[in-house]
């Protein structure tokens, strides 16, 4: 299948092993890594960091392997949910630096459409939030909210 706005074919990527299981050098108990989960989005981590942090020091493949739940599920059960999700979130962060140098440099005509890509982006993911509930109905995005999300 073709990239979203290039006409290059997407790159091939990993998938995980099909492993349903706790694996055996796991030693952390699923309280445990709730514990940790909490601790780390209280300390202001994203829940793609909170993974890293979980396979890099502490040997956790998935949490879903060892808790039961994912990331977000365990940040939602504890009401630490973001109010965005992630990538949309990092959508919006990328939209408004974009925005600051097209201020600084208004013939940078590659900037601009880089920045017309991805606020399509934008709302193709914002409508498929609203359809999954995880946004509310009369979300909107608009240069100004941006800027106000990102502070």
């Amino acid at each position: 299948m073709a990239r979203m706005h290039s006409k290059s074919k997407g790159k091939s990527g990993s998938t995980k092993p099909d492993v349903k299981d706790k694996p055996d050098w796991v030693k952390l108990k699923p309280k445990e890594v709730e514990d940790l989960v909490v601790s780390f989005a209280k300390e202001g981590m994203s829940p793609s960091v909170i993974g890293i942090t979980l396979r890099d020091q502490y040997g956790v493949p998935a949490a879903d392997l060892v808790a039961g739940k994912t990331i977000t599920q365990i940040l939602k059960d504890n009401k630490l949910k973001p109010e965005l999700p992630e990538d949309l979130g990092n959508l919006i962060r990328s939209a408004v630096k974009l925005l600051k140098h097209l201020e600084l440099n208004k013939k940078d005509r590659t900037a601009k459409r880089g920045y017309q890509l991805t606020v399509s982006k934008i709302r193709r993911l914002a409508i498929y939030y609203k359809g999954k509930k995880l946004l509310p109905m009369d979300w909107k995005y608009s240069d100004e909210k941006a800027a106000l999300l990102v502070r």
